[in-house]
Order: C-alpha cells, then structure tokens, then sequence
C-alpha cells in the first residue's frame, strides 16, 4: 500500500508542476490585454491568480485533512499525547483572538478608493494577520534561540 501512495503522489507531483509550467508560461509568453499607457496586464493574470487559489485550497484541505487523521490514530494510540498535541492549535487560536483585539477597525482616509473593503471588518482582519504573523516571527525566533543555548548546554 506505500509503493502505492508514493506512486500516486509522485505523478501529482509531477501533475501539478506540468500544470505550473503551463499556467507560467501562458502568463508570461501570451501578452497583453488592452494596453492602456503604463496600465496594462498580461492575458492570463485570472488564471495565474486562480491556479493560486486553487493550488492554495488544496494544500490547506490536504492539511487539515492529514491533521485530523493523525489526531485520530494517536487518539486511538495514546490519548493523552493526543490531547497534548492540541496545544498548538489553542495556542495559535489564542494568538489570533489577541491579534484581533490589538486590530484598528477605525476606516482609513484614502484619497481616490471608493472601495468596499475599507470598514472596520476588513482592517481588524488586515491587522490580525500583519500581528499573528509579527508574533509568530518573534516566537520562531526566541524558540531558535533557546534551541541553540540548551544544545550548547547539554
């Protein structure tokens, strides 16, 4: 049953980087649509953008999905480790709600947008990435840190 997966990861591997190859390729090789002075854009930009969109729903699917069947077999193994492993993801739901707590929702002036996206919703979510991921790079380091001293002092 291994050989079996590996094989048909494997040629997704070499799927989607065909896929890759030819979405680029229509990006950059194709032209452009309507120049307009310094405002144009190659034809195939949706493309590109959606391929990302796609490439990017699979792998949090795939993610999420290998995540809750590693949760059930060390569930079935060894709950308590189970139940520890649960950790990261409160931990990183904790720093979400704080990130959105520290979020401005007060709407920017911006001269010339009249767009949607500029009410309190939109900027309190803008923030909270821009924070989770501010804390989660001084987390990353600090543990890289503290790594190196306890394999120096061990």
């Amino acid at each position: 049953m291994a050989k079996l997966s590996y094989k048909m990861s494997y040629y997704a591997l070499y799927v989607c980087f065909a896929v890759i190859l030819v979405v680029l390729g229509m990006f950059f090789l194709v032209g452009y649509n309507n120049p307009v002075g310094d405002m144009n854009a190659p034809e195939h930009t949706e493309t590109l953008i959606y391929l990302m969109y796609a490439l990017f729903g699979v792998t949090v699917g795939l993610t999420v999905i290998a995540a809750v069947a590693q949760f059930g077999a060390a569930l079935k193994d060894n709950p308590a480790s189970a139940i520890k492993s649960l950790l990261g993801l409160v931990l990183l739901v904790v720093v979400l709600v704080v990130a959105w707590a520290m979020g401005d929702g007060t709407p920017m002036n911006i001269p010339g947008y009249d767009g949607s996206d500029n009410v309190p919703f939109w900027l309190k979510i803008t923030d909270m990435f821009l924070y989770s991921i501010y804390i989660l790079l001084f987390v990353t380091i600090v543990a890289i840190i503290a790594s190196g001293i306890k394999k120096k002092i061990s």
